[in-house]
């Protein structure tokens, strides 16, 4: 399945540009990043000037998205839904639908606690939709026991950084995060 979704107005607004109303680079990854955990693709639409060229917030917002992605494009590119999409307040609320099915709002309010998930046949990927304050992340899908885990987990990587301190409790997988290496989501890459 795919979904249309643009960082402003579908077509160019000068009033969106000036009140600064497009979506940040972190609200598009989270969305993404969703999507994907449930197996379908996000169709991005930049609104452009009537000459054809983008302007500076969003080319900001652009390179903001090419940072992440040069970094954690393994967790999204060729990956597949594993046995559960995600974790965490957004995932177990009851979201209606409003006006045409648009939910937008809902990522914004994403966190390090709302975590999804995805698969290649070799890795695990987690995505948390932020940095906790204190560096500790629990991913309770992953608790010490969980029969999706066909054996425990024996190392804990971070995109762009490397190995991490993780341990398997009854709790969850706790991991304990570096500062921030970006300014929008932590993918940790678990051998399976």
């Amino acid at each position: 399945w795919q979904t249309c979704n643009c960082i402003g107005g579908w077509h160019y607004n000068t009033s969106i540009y000036e009140r600064g109303g497009y979506k940040s680079a972190a609200t598009v990854v989270k969305q993404l990043v969703d999507i994907v955990s449930k197996n379908g693709n996000l169709l991005l639409s930049i609104p452009l000037r009537a000459d054809g060229t983008y302007d500076e917030k969003e080319a900001a917002i652009l390179d903001d998205l090419e940072a992440w992605m040069t970094v954690n494009k393994e967790s999204i590119f060729g990956t597949r839904p594993w046995v559960k999409f995600g974790e965490g307040p957004v995932a177990e609320k009851d979201i209606k639908i409003n006006a045409q099915g648009f939910n937008d709002g809902q990522f914004a309010n994403m966190d390090y606690r709302d975590i999804r998930f995805n698969q290649t046949k070799k890795y695990l990927y987690v995505t948390a939709m932020g940095w906790p304050e204190d560096g500790r992340l629990v991913v309770k899908s992953l608790a010490k026991g969980n029969t999706a885990l066909k054996k425990s987990i024996s190392s804990v990587t971070l995109l762009g950084y490397g190995k991490l301190k993780a341990q398997q409790t009854a709790e969850g997988l706790v991991v304990t995060l570096p500062k921030p290496t970006n300014n929008i989501a932590p993918v940790l890459k678990i051998a399976k």
